[in-house]
């Protein structure tokens, strides 16, 4: 049996490459100093600072919601009806879950931006008609949802928009941009993107924890979260490259720690650069939304309702 290391009681959880085993009450100690300790370490926010945490009903954004209310920090949600039914009404019960967590905090606000109800068309409506998502949502969800987090977070005067991606979400990012060498989304693959001509910041407080620690904590906690992938994500690159990051795991238990974190450390002391970032870009105001944009004219999210075709802006929301 697995003893915790600070009590000598049994340990719920054992994370190798740590080489840390603790009990419950102990992992929740340590996953909420972790997460403070991460927000200090690259500069998020501060205690002064209003957030806003972008809730899918997922495990790593509804735990990060709550993390950060133990912490004391001012955040409230943002939750984007896409629309998606996927035969398990997908966004219904997304919804139901982030509705019952804010239940719970009925002190922070919940903003709730529903596709259909504000721009007429879901996320599957808009894939089926547009060129850009040629029939498959994922190339417009990302689109439409950074669009909408971009636009509530500068509205609604936060510091910071959070998001939940975890380690294996960055692990596997970084693998596929290396991979195919996407310098442009290289050079803004950080725990904070810094904000400035019309784009907020964005910060990822649980980048250097692992999948299975934010499951855990949420489970511990009592957190109430929809199991289920989106049910378009069946088959994506992202999802087979972490499949294989996994597997180096097992063979070598904190390779994705520090595969990751090495990657930063590297940028931080330039050994590495970059071109593509924010600041070698040109932005200007899109004519009808007034987001920020480097194509003339209209962003390539007001052009979706248009029936455009993206054309060669740069997506830096």
């Amino acid at each position: 049996m697995m003893r915790c290391r600070k009590c000598g009681q049994r340990a719920v959880i054992n994370m190798r490459h740590h080489r840390l085993a603790l009990c419950e009450e102990h992992y929740l100690e340590w996953f909420i100093a972790q997460t403070q300790r991460a927000i200090e370490k690259y500069r998020m926010f501060r205690r002064e600072h209003r957030i806003l945490v972008a809730v899918s009903g997922g495990k790593d954004s509804l735990s990060l919601w709550d993390v950060l209310l133990q912490l004391g920090y001012e955040a409230d949600g943002l939750y984007i009806g896409l629309g998606i039914d996927g035969g398990i009404g997908y966004s219904d019960v997304s919804l139901e879950k982030v509705r019952a967590f804010h239940e719970r905090h009925p002190e922070r606000t919940l903003h709730i931006v529903d596709m259909k109800e504000t721009y007429g068309e879901s996320i599957p409506d808009l894939a089926r008609r547009t060129r850009r998502g040629r029939g498959k949502p994922c190339a417009v969800c990302g689109l439409v949802k950074r669009h909408i987090m971009n636009r509530v977070a500068l509205e609604g005067g936060y510091f910071a928009l959070a998001t939940g991606h975890n380690l294996d979400d960055e692990a596997a990012v970084l693998f596929q941009n290396v991979l195919h060498w996407q310098t442009g989304y290289l050079a803004r693959q950080a725990p904070v993107l810094e904000e400035g001509g019309g784009l907020a910041r964005k910060v990822k407080p649980f980048c250097r924890f692992y999948e299975r620690e934010v499951a855990a904590y949420a489970l511990m906690r009592g957190i109430d979260y929809i199991y289920d992938e989106c049910p378009y994500a069946v088959g994506a690159k992202t999802i087979y490259y972490k499949e294989l990051l996994n597997q180096l795991e097992l063979k070598s238990p904190g390779s994705k720690h520090q595969f990751y974190l090495q990657f930063l450390e590297a940028r931080r002391r330039g050994l590495i650069t970059f071109a593509g970032g924010q600041e070698n870009v040109d932005l200007h105001p899109c004519e009808r939304c007034g987001q920020p944009t480097t194509a003339p004219g209209l962003c390539a999210f007001c052009r979706l309702w248009e029936g455009q075709a993206d054309g060669a802006a740069v997506q830096l929301l």
